[in-house]
């Protein structure tokens, strides 16, 4: 099989390198110093203290469109930021279209298949998600990675007929004791996350505490699970049903996490965007066109970021 994997920081990373250690051929897009000690000396992933390393052809988006067609791939991973996927059609839209290759993404939120699925079409798109995975780029062509990086995925937004070469990643992965579950209702799994996010990814960033402090303090807490309850009734917005039981059982899953540092937390303190519109906005919009409360996901939302509060969902992704 062979695999490009958009996107090479933590996540990407940790997945690419266990593929290429499944003797898959591997590309990676990266740029800047990354890029370049990723051509000069393959990638390194330090997961939990065990370092491994795997030679892989890595590229910038130019040099990509320059050597290939997207149809020398197999499948195309999408491991970007949320914040990045607008400008990845942009750059890539074209050249993406011109091909039958799926797209499998795995980043954050519920928004970014529907982006995709409109320059590329429904039926190449595979809905993904990665569950319990921190890490960051310590160094130029070093992720250092924690958690069970398990992957959730299958057809967007749903379907009954899971493809074959789905089929075929997901023995790959699992080849690698990657943690792996095939799913035929995406949609609904890419919630339930979107769910553990708003919970604690932005309270996270406002008052700088990993996951445990946030689910163990009792005003916290309090925080954490309204906010959770406010997502799980805006999926409302997409037909997909989320039952109170389910949000407390989600929110029983948090407080028995490990203590992390939120991909948010991490964001903030390296100066990076936030992702702030693919996890709050899509919730805020969504609850303002049900007409439903979304109170503390707002004010989040206000400490965070001097930005209009969201009304409609074109207005997350417009923004420039």
């Amino acid at each position: 099989m062979n695999v490009l994997v958009i996107g090479c920081g933590a996540i990407g990373s940790f997945y690419a390198e266990r593929l290429a250690n499944a003797q898959v051929t591997v590309t990676v897009t990266a740029r800047g110093a990354h890029l370049d000690a990723l051509k000069r000396n393959g990638l390194t992933v330090i997961h939990d203290g065990e370092t491994r390393h795997q030679a892989v052809s890595a590229c910038s988006h130019p040099e990509l469109q320059a050597a290939c067609q997207a149809d020398d791939f197999d499948v195309i991973v999408i491991a970007l930021k949320a914040t990045q996927t607008k400008a990845l059609l942009n750059e890539l839209g074209s050249w993406l279209a011109r091909g039958k290759t799926p797209l499998l993404s795995v980043q954050n939120g519920v928004d970014n298949e529907p982006l995709l699925a409109s320059t590329v079409g429904q039926e190449r798109v595979w809905g993904g998600l990665s569950v319990r995975s921190g890490g960051e780029i310590s160094q130029p062509g070093v992720a250092t990675t924690t958690g069970i990086y398990k992957v959730i995925m299958g057809p967007w937004p749903a379907s009954n007929t899971i493809p074959f070469n789905l089929t075929a990643l997901a023995r790959l992965w699992q080849s690698q004791n990657v943690p792996l579950e095939v799913s035929d209702d995406i949609r609904k799994e890419l919630w339930k996350k979107l769910i553990v996010n708003c919970g604690v990814n932005p309270l996270s960033a406002v008052t700088r505490q990993k996951t445990y402090e946030l689910t163990h303090q009792p005003e916290l807490a309090q925080k954490v699970y309204g906010a959770m309850q406010e997502t799980g009734r805006a999926a409302a917005y997409d037909g997909v049903e989320i039952t109170p039981d389910e949000v407390d059982d989600m929110f029983s899953l948090i407080k028995s996490f490990n203590s992390i540092k939120t991909s948010m937390l991490i964001d903030l303190e390296k100066g990076r965007e936030l992702e702030l519109d693919a996890i709050l906005g899509s919730v805020i919009a969504r609850c303002r066109l049900l007409g439903k409360p979304a109170q503390i996901t707002e004010s989040l939302w206000t400490e965070l970021t001097s930005k209009p509060l969201p009304d409609s969902l074109d207005g997350l992704f417009n923004r420039e």
